[in-house]
């Protein structure tokens, strides 16, 4: 594959840009922005990056999005981060208006492409983008899953004193407070995480990734970039290397887990052709009544999306 491109050059988009470059799977890495000049100068510094740890992907930035012609994945990190006591709802007026003319000036350029959204809130931005885009849904789903379960996994590695390496977790639902974990599908070297480690300290940890974005909003002032922008990056790998790897991400849903029309947190295949299939996994009554939950708080961010009639 040869050319990726990044909307928007903050904290995650230009973070996204060199973990890609330095996983040197691609010929070149495109980054835009509204301001041209921030994009063309951290690309120009990763760029300046190549030398000295080894990679030969190039990167070029601007704020034109005919340099994006070609594109075969897009990753969409662009719009307002969110602010100290600020929801991921608060964001979808502004955010949604930018991810919908992103989206149709990508299409411009790039003939069915797969588009990748990290903006927020997630799972309504990722519904804006596809159905801005006019592509088929399997090539239009959002980075949340991923970074959610980084965040448990990463908990569980202090918890447990070992390293996050050997931990597997599957994580569902909407990116933040209404995600749905799923602690017995959690492993440590294959040994259930419930052998290791008590109740009381798992649902801590458990509450602890939930609102995981919203600690880092606190004590930075913004959002997190470095795990976000690493955690679309490995999406982007999966789909350029044909990994088939299993990923939670946030994928359109037509009847799967009795749920229509919404894009939700769920496990899926990520190959070449975007998300070649959606896993069902067997939940407990108890859980599937979270995963309802978590859909009905998506569904009532969407009403507020879909009463703006963009």
């Amino acid at each position: 594959m040869s050319k990726v491109t990044v909307i928007g050059a903050g904290n995650v988009g230009a973070t996204c840009a060199n973990v890609l470059a330095h996983k040197d799977i691609v010929k070149e890495v495109v980054l835009i922005d509204i301001v041209g000049n921030l994009a063309k100068g951290k690309a120009l510094d990763t760029w300046q990056q190549a030398p000295v740890d080894g990679y030969s992907t190039y990167l070029s930035g601007g704020d034109d999005y005919a340099a994006t012609e070609g594109s075969e994945i897009v990753v969409i990190t662009a719009g307002v981060p969110r602010k100290p006591g600020m929801s991921r709802d608060d964001l979808i007026s502004t955010n949604a208006r930018i991810v919908k003319t992103v989206t149709e000036n990508i299409m411009k350029h790039s003939k069915n492409p797969i588009l990748i959204v990290v903006s927020n809130p997630l799972d309504v931005m990722t519904l804006a983008c596809w159905r801005s885009s006019g592509l088929v849904s399997s090539r239009v789903f959002g980075m949340a899953g991923i970074l959610d379960i980084a965040r448990y996994r990463a908990f569980l590695a202090t918890a447990l004193n070992c390293s996050p390496k050997d931990i597997q977790a599957l994580i569902m639902g909407g990116h933040g407070d209404t995600m749905v974990p799923l602690p017995r599908y959690t492993t440590v070297a294959g040994i259930p995480v419930t052998e290791l480690i008590g109740k009381e300290e798992l649902d801590a940890i458990v509450h602890r990734t939930a609102v995981g974005g919203g600690e880092l909003v606190t004590l930075m002032g913004t959002s997190a970039w470095y795990a976000p922008g690493a955690a679309a990056a490995q999406m982007v790998e999966s789909i350029v290397k044909d990994e088939k790897r299993i990923f939670p991400v946030c994928a359109k849903l037509d009847g799967q887990y009795g749920l229509h029309d919404i894009f939700l947190g769920v496990p899926v295949k990520l190959g070449k052709k975007g998300i070649e299939q959606i896993i069902e996994v067997k939940l407990t009554a108890d859980e599937q009544v979270l995963l309802n939950n978590s859909a009905a708080a998506v569904k009532s961010v969407i009403d507020v999306y879909n009463n703006m009639q963009l």
